[in-house]
């Protein structure tokens, strides 16, 4: 620990050093920063509310804390505030609402960092904290943004750089969109009390976790992807809990690790599952009154709706077929596959209408070669990294979809 003991002279771990008037500015400056590590706040949750009249952003804080703002959004539409001291255990960010169009919270060398994207016309109007009260446990820190008043769009417009004189004007791009991590949602099937199948010497479930964690720290070391698991540990997460999980986190994409299992120990070979035409009126149990299809019909003709709904449905549909192909393509050669690799069921994992999603079944563990590969964390995790490049395949270009 670092501490000052009195003019030019500091205390660390035991020891007294008498540093020069530059060396106290240095040891000052860390001094205040180990302080504020040590009591910080840690951030706890993002929400967002409201419409076009106003938006609000609260957020959940451990402790007290305060912010400073960077940037309003009035010039550019990007609203920047700081939170010294405080601590974003990994990165939040989610589609917007009203007048926030994307949001994301990251860590910086000072503390927390919120930015978001707001709509033209808007900026940061109001911020303030709420200590605990009415039942509420925590510090919430709440910004407003809001419509600027016509005197101060014109200030915005005058105070905003000149444009940059080009010979193609429209090719010239705005500021860049924040840039929010793809979120990839990885379901480590069964677990806890639901052992999944039997190998020799191996269950199911602790296959599944073993590969999900591989993948996950595959994916997050490319810094490119926010990665949710439905399960980090030996425990039971019901079939429906583990969509619902991919539905908050707002999933660009749901991938459902499983070993496979056959009365006969001669099979073997990793197949990919996705939704089967069939099962798709199932999925109506995961639609709510809030979203986007449900809202687009005014009208409340449920006609309209299920029309919405199937569209909504058959766009994921053809995703999810685009990236089992991607899958199978780049497993080859690194594990087995079944002659009918890709496949449809009406698995309930895969019934989110909104979100694209396979089950991988990695190979057979009833079978001894296939589970001497899916328990060898070599193998395994070179078989992690093949479906890992199928998601940067996914990702890396466009997804073309049928029309059909």
């Amino acid at each position: 620990m670092l501490t000052r003991m009195g003019q030019g002279v500091w205390r660390y771990r035991g020891r007294a050093l008498v540093v020069s008037a530059a060396a106290a500015v240095c040891l000052a400056a860390v001094a205040v920063g180990h302080a504020a590590t040590a009591v910080g706040a840690s951030l706890l949750k993002v929400r967002l509310g409201g419409d076009s009249a106003q938006t609000r952003i609260v957020i959940d804080l451990e402790r007290s804390a305060s912010a400073k703002v960077v940037a309003d959004g009035a010039a550019d539409g990007r609203v920047v505030l700081m939170l010294p001291g405080v601590s974003a255990a990994s990165v939040q960010q989610g589609a917007g609402q009203g007048l926030v169009k994307t949001w994301m919270v990251d860590q910086t060398a000072g503390g927390a960092r919120l930015q978001m994207d707001i709509a033209s016309g808007a900026k940061l109007k109001r911020r303030f904290l709420l200590p605990p009260a009415d039942g509420v446990e925590h510090y919430r820190y709440v910004v407003d943004v809001a419509p600027l008043a016509p005197g101060e769009i014109q200030m915005a417009r005058a105070a905003a750089p000149p444009p940059i004189p080009v010979l193609r004007p429209k090719l010239v791009a705005a500021k860049d969109p924040l840039p929010l991590k793809k979120v990839i949602v990885i379901d480590a099937g069964h677990g806890g009390q639901d052992p999944g199948a039997h190998g020799a010497a191996n269950l199911e479930k602790d296959v599944n976790l073993a590969a999900a964690r591989a993948l996950k720290t595959r994916l997050e070391r490319t810094g490119r992807y926010k990665v949710v698991m439905t399960r980090d540990a030996d425990v039971y997460v019901p079939l429906e809990s583990r969509v619902r999980i991919a539905q908050r986190a707002d999933a660009d994409l749901f991938i459902s690790l499983h070993s496979d299992s056959g009365p006969d120990a001669s099979l073997s070979g990793a197949s990919v599952y996705t939704l089967s035409d069939k099962a798709s009126r199932r999925a109506t149990r995961f639609v709510s009154k809030d979203d986007w299809f449900m809202k687009a019909s005014l009208s409340g003709d449920r006609g309209v709706s299920d029309i919405l709904l199937d569209l909504t449905q058959r766009a994921t549909r053809n995703r999810s077929s685009a990236f089992a192909q991607m899958v199978v393509a780049s497993i080859e050669g690194e594990a087995p596959l079944l002659r009918r690799s890709h496949r449809d069921a009406g698995f309930m994992v895969l019934l989110a209408p909104d979100v694209p999603a396979v089950l991988l079944e990695m190979g057979f563990i009833s079978n001894p070669a296939d589970e001497r590969l899916l328990t060898d964390a070599s193998r395994r995790g070179a078989l992690m990294n093949s479906v890992a490049d199928a998601i940067e395949g996914y990702f890396g270009e466009p997804t073309r979809l049928a029309a059909r």
